[in-house]
């Protein structure tokens, strides 16, 4: 056996090393740690083409898991930063709307506390509107501390025993 056929047969054995191995490789990764073409187009390349296809596999093919999108934490992701502003936007929209409804409460002509007077509408007799006048306007009732109810011990618990 001379040396060209001893390092042939070497070279035979680390190339069939090498195309096991990315069998091996391209059979176990994960779908998502495939690029280009789909999982099983890969191992039909790397079977049918045993060398060149192991080298496009590991060249092409495999995504390092180092390149992966690792989790970050949120203020050093890029999408996150963005959406900031929009949370100020829709604080300021909060702000504002809780100005206009205190404006609204602050208003005393609400028409839904107005009441006519009991007589009024008796005296003019069925079928004829009632003259316009001015009634006096009726407070909602005051809010006061809530009572505690019947199943709540001294501390406000509920259900609390001792």
């Amino acid at each position: 056996m001379g040396i060209v056929t001893r390092v042939l047969l070497i070279l035979a054995l680390v190339l069939t090393a090498f195309w096991v191995y990315t069998i091996v490789d391209c059979a176990v990764q994960p779908p998502n740690r495939h690029r280009g073409v789909s999982k099983p187009v890969w191992l039909l390349i790397v079977v049918l083409i045993p060398v060149l296809g192991g080298l496009l596999w590991l060249a092409v093919g495999r995504v390092r898991a180092s390149t992966l999108t690792a989790r970050r934490a949120p203020d050093d992701d890029p999408e996150f930063l963005g959406r900031l502003g929009t949370v100020s936007d829709q604080d300021e929209r909060i702000r504002r709307l809780e100005e206009e409804l205190a404006m609204l409460d602050a208003e005393d002509d609400d028409p839904k506390w107005d009441m006519p007077p009991a007589g009024a509408s008796s005296a003019s007799g069925p079928g004829t509107p009632a003259p316009p006048t001015a009634a006096p306007a009726i407070e909602p009732p005051a809010r006061g501390p809530e009572l505690p109810s019947d199943d709540d011990d001294g501390r406000g618990q509920r259900g609390a025993v001792g």
